[in-house]
């Protein structure tokens, strides 16, 4: 598929029909998402694939918020329907350790100081590309966060690391209704680009 087309095609699905997903599809996606730019080279991402009936179902009932478990949720009962959940996260350790290394100069455990935390957008670079291999496999995603409240239950049932935290998580499948735009985008019109890029100066 022509770059433009994938770009023009993703958008955010939250349904997803019954057919499975190739494993070699999964496989792109991730052989590209490592193909994300970052900070010092560091590569201080991990993804946690799940792509079972049961892992995906552990994944739900670890994540979703008590108040919500066994109530009528029209988007989680969607967003359900995905028979792929990919985890991309981050290790603000991974860096500090890659930023005290010899090339970079800095002391041990002193933190990189960068006005945002790039391990974070690093994760997230990747997880956009993970999104766009989707398109391009004739497939869908969505990404979304994760609940604060429910991150320690999430840890706890896939065993991860105290030191990788997750970004979100993607859903990946086949779409339900392919094309369809819904969510936010159905409410609010796209900005001009005119309206965004300044050109030379914020001012003029």
């Amino acid at each position: 598929m022509d770059f433009q087309d994938v770009v023009r095609r993703r958008r955010m699905v939250r349904r997803y029909s019954s057919q499975p997903v190739d494993g070699a599809a999964v496989d792109r996606m991730l052989r590209n998402a490592v193909r994300a730019p970052n900070a010092g080279f560091t590569q201080g991402w991990a993804f946690l694939v799940l792509d079972t009936p049961r892992d995906v179902a552990r994944f739900w009932s670890s994540t979703t918020p008590l108040t919500q478990a066994g109530t009528s949720n029209r988007w989680l009962a969607g967003m359900q329907t995905a028979p792929v959940v990919i985890v991309p996260m981050s290790s603000k350790a991974e860096y500090v350790r890659r930023y005290a290394e010899d090339d970079k100069g800095r002391s041990e455990n002193e933190e990189p100081r960068w006005a945002v935390p790039y391990w974070h957008v690093d994760a997230g670079m990747a997880a956009l590309l993970v999104l766009q291999t989707a398109v391009d496999e004739g497939l869908g995603g969505c990404f979304f966060g994760l609940p604060p409240a429910r991150i320690d239950a999430f840890r706890a049932e896939f065993g991860v690391p105290e030191d990788y935290s997750p970004v979100g998580a993607i859903t990946i499948g086949h779409p339900e209704s392919p094309g369809a735009t819904t969510g936010s985008p159905t409410r609010r019109a796209r900005k001009h680009l005119d309206e965004v890029v300044h050109r030379g100066d914020w001012r003029g």
